[in-house]
């Protein structure tokens, strides 16, 4: 794959008090393929379960890459789901240290459009006039999230898998309640916990100067919507495309910036920008 030219940042820090990195993100820019994970289950069962699923999930979506034929993404993300998830409950049931131990997953695949005039997009939710670049594929387990920047507005795009968040959506709490939750970190659906696992697989249409943003709940607890948006909106240039290292800057300044506000859990930024 060679998707249209697209430019992108990552970043994990443990936060400034926990001693260990659950989190762990990777990417395969060349695939378009990127992902993070939030591990759960102990500093050791946590880091190897994240690493587990983030290797699992990026190598499925490379093998499955088509080559002469159109492949269905949202089959390819749910195959790679499935890997991950066997790959960690593998691992769980080899040795007895790691039982119990699981994570959870974002990921984005690209899927640039071919014919700049036509939306390829049967699968999506958003309502876009003349979308020019192609779409974004989404999937996610668990409470790890994707945000878009888009002429100013954050959206959030994926739904949480958690157990406060099924309380909103059920209307028992206010969005409110639901962020100062004492069981806000307590998720419904992780990878590695069970033998099958239902991920969210959506498609959205992109456009051009889109910012979009993989992120685990550590960075989401320090900082606001509007202090994202404070942080990441002068990487959403045409001058990010020419010059990666400005993305990178911003995907650091966030890292910094929820250390600044308590830093209290592992903090993971991942930053495409589409020119």
């Amino acid at each position: 794959m060679n998707p249209t030219p697209h430019t992108t940042a990552m970043l994990s820090h443990p936060g400034l008090i926990r001693p260990h990195n659950e989190d762990a993100c990777a990417a395969a820019p060349e695939h378009g393929a990127f992902v993070v994970c939030d591990g759960v289950g102990g500093a050791a069962g946590g880091e190897v379960a994240s690493r587990l699923a983030a290797d699992a999930f990026l190598a499925s979506l490379i093998s499955s890459e088509p080559h002469n034929a159109p492949a269905d993404p949202k089959a390819r993300l749910a195959q790679a789901i499935r890997c991950a998830n066997a790959r960690v409950l593998s691992q769980a049931r080899q040795t007895r240290s790691l039982r119990g131990m699981g994570t959870t997953l974002v990921a984005l695949l690209l899927e640039p459009n071919p014919d700049p005039h036509s939306l390829i997009a049967p699968f999506a939710i958003d309502a876009v006039e003349d979308p020019t670049w192609g779409n974004i594929w989404l999937a996610n387990v668990g409470d790890s999230r994707c945000y878009r920047l888009r002429h100013g507005l954050l959206d959030q795009l994926t739904l949480d898998h958690s157990y406060v968040e099924e309380q909103v959506r059920a209307g028992e709490l206010t969005r409110e309640q639901a962020d100062c939750s004492p069981i806000r970190n307590i998720i419904t659906r992780a990878i590695g916990c069970c033998a099958h696992v239902e991920p969210d697989i959506a498609c959205h249409p992109a456009l051009p100067g889109d910012l979009y943003l993989l992120t685990t709940d550590g960075l989401l607890r320090e900082l606001s919507d509007q202090e994202i948006i404070d942080i990441i909106s002068p990487a959403a240039t045409p001058l990010a495309a020419a010059n990666p290292t400005l993305l990178q800057t911003h995907c650091d300044a966030l890292i910094h910036a929820a250390n600044q506000s308590g830093g209290g859990d592992n903090i993971t930024c991942l930053l495409v920008y589409l020119p």
